[in-house]
């Protein structure tokens, strides 16, 4: 799969994709991620990319027109890829690339992070790691025009009820979410499997490790049995309710 984050702040997202899980998912090829700097798609000398809000108030807002050129080039890079690596004298070849690039869309979803986004849960992830490609817009600042919301993306999510400086940090909260349930990202296949929200608003069970004991903490005892069966039951009676 495949991510593009588009920001203003493209090195926000550099130490977080070069560590840990994502890190090694990006080496093994399993997930890409890159990072679009908003301010390469803008048409004056000063890079601007927001402006004064209609009607007045405080802050900037970020503009329309610098992020639909940012989203068209990101969407088009996979067709002029397939276009490079095709035989352009062949015309059954130009058939396919076109064919790809019509599919590629089909499987892409674009996202704007906003307050006023639907909350992101983990049925979220669950529905967005089903696209070959996710186009991630980070808004700033006091907001972004309305009109990318209405005429850009395919939707606006939130992850939660606050406010940010940007939108950079529930871009990478959704990659790691999402990359974590694709096809061997993870070590074992179970760990997304049984976990927390996987049910809605169901929490998953306490977890402990060694030692049995610490300062007089004891593990609970039916985990040291090795019975199987008790230890399921423990399981499900301890999982909590979101």
């Amino acid at each position: 799969m495949k991510f593009d984050i588009i920001t203003i702040f493209p090195n926000i997202c550099d130490s977080y994709c070069n560590e840990s899980i994502l890190k090694r998912a990006k080496e093994r090829g399993l997930i890409d991620i890159v990072v679009h700097n908003l301010r390469d798609y803008t048409e004056d000398k000063h890079k601007k990319v927001d402006d004064t809000p209609y009607g007045g108030g405080a802050g900037m807002v970020l503009k329309v027109n610098p992020i639909f050129k940012a989203v068209t080039a990101v969407k088009q890079s996979t067709a002029n890829n397939q276009q490079l690596t095709s035989n352009t004298d062949d015309l059954n070849s130009n058939q396919q690339t076109a064919e790809g690039a019509q599919e590629s869309s089909e499987t892409t979803r674009t996202i704007l992070f906003s307050a006023k986004g639907k909350r992101f849960v983990q049925a979220d992830a669950v529905r967005l790691a089903k696209y070959d490609r996710l186009i991630f817009v980070c808004g700033r600042y006091e907001g972004v025009d309305e009109r990318v919301a209405e005429h850009v993306v395919d939707e606006e999510l939130s992850i939660g009820d606050f406010v940010l400086t940007g939108g950079e940090l529930p871009a990478m909260m959704v990659v790691d979410a999402v990359a974590r349930l694709l096809p061997e990202v993870l070590g074992n296949t179970d760990s997304a499997v049984y976990e927390s929200h996987t049910d809605e608003g169901v929490l998953e069970h306490p977890q402990y490790t060694k030692p049995e004991e610490f300062n007089g903490w004891r593990v609970p005892e039916v985990l040291l049995s090795g019975h199987h069966r008790d230890i399921e039951t423990w399981r499900k009676h301890t999982s909590k309710k979101a």
